[in-house]
């Protein structure tokens, strides 16, 4: 049975990826590197986090297991990253990396047994995995950038106090079907 799940998991992972843009964009660099206190991530830990996963989970992932030998999960959590570049750096080289997978992939490829950890996972259940994971990191990422910006904040959703009005616009248009990423990723598309 053909369905539309590959093209959804990646508008979807596009549109996580592109929140976790439109926060650093409103970031200094020296924001992006703010920790709250020593138990806390700053947003260039969650980054180097988030490279490491993807990294990890995404290189040859059909054929070796997703915990590579190579990765340093530990080190992940350190304050490795000094500056917007480094970041905007692996952040990409991770994304680029998740991304290539799942667009490297055929529908009949869903149900194939991978693993992680030694943990048998069909191709489908380690992308939901992930799925929960990244976009559980990107809330961070926006949690933490909303609080270092404070009222300087630009909402990346429906600012407080205006889903009245967002609903009437909505509700004004005829009914469709469209993925709820492409209104905001078309937007973007146009403006690059």
């Amino acid at each position: 049975m053909k369905t539309d799940y590959l093209p959804s998991v990646i508008k979807q992972v596009e549109y996580y990826k592109l929140l976790g843009e439109k926060s650093f964009e409103q970031l200094t660099e020296e924001q992006l590197l703010w920790q709250a206190n020593e138990a806390s991530n700053s947003i260039a830990i969650i980054v180097n986090h988030l490279w490491g996963n993807m990294m990890s989970r995404w290189t040859d992932f059909l054929t070796t297991d997703g915990e590579k030998e190579w990765r340093n999960r530990d080190a992940e959590f350190e304050n490795e990253i000094t500056s917007r570049a480094e970041l905007l750096h692996k952040w990409n080289e991770g994304w680029g990396c998740f991304l290539g997978a799942l667009n490297s992939l055929q529908e009949e490829d869903l149900g194939n047994i991978i693993y992680i950890r030694n943990m048998g996972h069909t191709v489908m259940e380690a992308i939901n995995r992930q799925l929960a994971h990244y976009p559980y990191h990107i809330g961070q990422i926006v949690f933490v950038a909303k609080l270092v910006c404070d009222e300087q904040w630009i909402s990346l959703s429906i600012p407080k106090g205006n889903s009245q009005a967002y609903n009437s616009e909505k509700f004004a248009q005829p009914k469709r079907t469209e993925h709820f990423t492409d209104e905001i990723l078309g937007k973007k598309k146009n403006h690059d």
